[in-house]
């Protein structure tokens, strides 16, 4: 693959040269930052405990604008390395960069390092471009196809645009302005010379951009208004999407339109990657085509909508649920699909990773206690599906009978009664938990309480002898209990059939691989109130970053929990309406509760997951008890 990064001169570590010292003396010379400001900024970032770069700090600082670091960056050649650069100015991560070298550095053939950012989706082809334009003291371009002479273009052999990657743009006064991918490419510099005289001028664009203006040339668009894009190449691009997104376990599928372009993210172990940009006139087709497959208004384009895709994958025989939501912005539409598997893989309760004591109470319980309502709370995300399928699961035997209420019904479970809610031919939820009770059901599984209603009928059912399995959205645990207050629920009634929250995030799992010994560092230790002696035991890591993990030092999610379950004295303080720090501090004496964070806690101190995750992801709600104490409350 060729691109803009083959411009650059790269595998070599950066020298003395301190970057943002460079930058900040450029602004100096431009007038747009003093002396004693700089001196301040460097005192400010040594003080930080957080590590920032000295660019990062001016600009918080507010001594001036990202317009004047530009502009003065265009008007001055910067020696510094590329990785460098790109780290200071804030568009790359020094572990990114590292990641980027190590890939670099181990892979078979000699790619340039903005070769292997773009590959791997760290950085944007067209951002990209721009630094590399800072760099060598080139314009920046961003080629559009309105943009070009086409009669420069008609004095240049087609095949040449391809062979040199240029495309001429404008002629002012005698001077042809040229649009290039590589300027270090000598021979395509002396082939524009030859071609358009000795007074060609040069700016930086994408490679991709040069072949994307060419082909919407050669269709005769210059609007942008797709409607040139054919129909098969549309379908090939959402199903190439669907394949890849299936191929790389992915959870959601964001497709966005952007100012220049169309930009195709998927969420991966909870966190958004690039995946690729196509050309901005591709969205409306895009967007239709998914609407096609959604089942959604076509026509409708100014309000949002919703929709559902099952995809068969034409390379493994998968078949793929799609929950699709389209957003209407500023740019156009943008499309969020989630990824529900039909494989119907679903974990057993023991592997879900709860702890061994923990998992054991809440079988015990909980689960297994004959009524009563049982609550996973978390936000979006945190796998508090995936849990609940687990526990019907466990519950579903011939003895029993198992009723759902689902939006959408995620994994087909044999033996259990599932319903999935449709709203466009009167299902819809409501109606449906009218008619759940008389189905004669043991256990009622209602996807979401979503409202006062959902909760009033979860609450009947309980007091009526059955058990209800469902899910809320909150923070943690007594959030859970606090929110149902607030839908109106009487306290006693929340004390009388409430048996069980389960609190729950997702954590990202240190790659086994690549995995090192991690020491904290002070800071880390200031923000969870730990001293030396509470660690003692602790065996913290971190993920080094190797082809198994992409070079992100992780693979995979695990889960963290907190439960709390309702004895006699944690049910009087709900009786007695007390706050929330209380009802927690209950539940911690009394029942034994380890919260979110300290399980988090204990998690890192066993090296699955980060300690930077773990303190950054998880709510903190008092100080954590000493690692050595949670790991026995846990049976770890």
């Amino acid at each position: 693959m060729e691109t803009v990064g083959s411009a650059v001169e790269t595998g070599r570590k950066d020298g003395a040269v301190d970057s943002g010292l460079e930058i900040a003396s450029m602004l100096i010379k431009s007038g747009y930052l003093g002396k004693e400001q700089l001196g301040y900024a460097q005192r400010v970032k040594e003080k930080l405990l957080t590590p920032r770069t000295l660019i990062a700090v001016m600009l918080e600082l507010n001594f001036f604008t990202r317009d004047q670091l530009r502009e003065t960056l265009r008007h001055n050649i910067v020696s510094v390395k590329l990785g460098a650069l790109l780290v200071e100015l804030g568009y790359l991560k020094p572990a990114e960069l590292q990641a980027a070298l190590g890939i670099q550095r181990d892979g078979g053939h000699a790619k340039m390092l903005g070769e292997v950012l773009v590959e791997q989706r760290f950085i944007e082809e067209y951002t990209l471009a721009e630094v590399i334009a800072y760099q060598l003291g080139y314009p920046y371009l961003e080629l559009e196809p309105e943009l070009v002479d086409r009669n420069l273009l008609s004095r240049m052999p087609q095949h040449w645009i391809a062979q040199h990657s240029f495309i001429p743009v404008k002629e002012e006064k005698g001077r042809v302005l040229v649009a290039i991918a590589d300027p270090l490419n000598a021979e395509a510099r002396r082939t524009a010379e030859k071609l358009f005289g000795s007074g060609t001028t040069f700016a930086i664009t994408t490679l991709k951009g040069i072949r994307e203006t060419v082909s919407t040339l050669k269709r005769g668009v210059l609007q942008g208004d797709g409607t040139a894009t054919d129909e098969h190449t549309v379908t090939g691009i959402v199903n190439s999407i669907f394949e890849e997104a299936l191929r790389e376990g992915v959870s959601d599928i964001h497709i966005e339109p952007m100012r220049a372009a169309l930009r195709v993210r998927f969420r991966r172990d909870g966190m958004l990657t690039l995946y690729k940009d196509f050309p901005k006139e591709l969205a409306m087709p895009v967007s239709s085509r998914i609407k096609i497959m959604a089942e959604a208004d076509i026509a409708e384009r100014r309000r949002h909508q919703d929709g559902r895709i099952c995809y068969e994958s034409a390379k493994c025989g998968q078949v793929l649920d799609l929950r699709v939501s389209f957003y209407v912005t500023i740019y156009g539409e943008k499309t969020v699909l989630r990824l529900l598997s039909k494989k119907g893989d679903l974990l057993d309760l023991k592997d879900i990773g709860m702890p061994a004591r923990m998992l054991e109470r809440f079988t015990d319980d909980a689960l297994d206690t004959p009524s009563g309502v049982l609550i996973v709370t978390g936000p979006t995300g945190s796998g508090k599906t995936s849990t609940l399928y687990s526990c019907v699961r466990h519950l579903n035997d011939p003895s029993s009978c198992i009723v759902t209420v689902e939006e959408p019904v995620e994994y087909v479970i044999e033996g259990v009664a599932q319903c999935s809610i449709n709203q466009k031919i009167g299902v819809t939820f409501d109606e449906t938990l009218r008619h759940i009770v008389r189905q004669d059901p043991d256990i009622i599984v209602l996807g979401e309480i979503r409202d006062s209603f959902s909760a009033e009928t979860a609450i009947q059912a309980a007091l009526t002898g059955h058990k209800v399995l469902t899910t809320f959205h909150t923070e943690d645990s007594v959030g859970g209990l606090l929110r149902l207050m607030n839908m109106n629920i009487e306290a006693f009634l929340i004390a009388s059939t409430v048996v069980c929250v389960l609190a729950q995030r997702l954590l990202r799992r240190i790659c086994p691989d690549c995995r090192e010994p991690y020491l904290p560092t002070p800071a880390e230790l200031r923000r969870i109130g730990y001293s030396n002696q509470e660690l003692r035991g602790a065996e913290f890591s971190v993920g080094r970053g190797c082809p198994k993990c992409r070079y992100s030092g992780y693979r995979g999610r695990i889960g963290v929990f907190e439960m709390l379950i309702l004895n006699e004295i944690v049910k009087d303080a709900i009786l007695s309406k007390k706050t929330s720090y209380e009802i927690r501090r209950i539940s911690t004496e009394t029942t034994g509760m380890v919260t979110l964070l300290e399980s988090g806690l204990c998690k890192a101190a066993q090296g699955m997951v980060s300690l930077q995750d773990t303190v950054r992801l998880l709510p903190r709600i008092g100080k954590p008890r000493p690692i050595q104490e949670i790991r026995h409350l846990l049976g770890e």
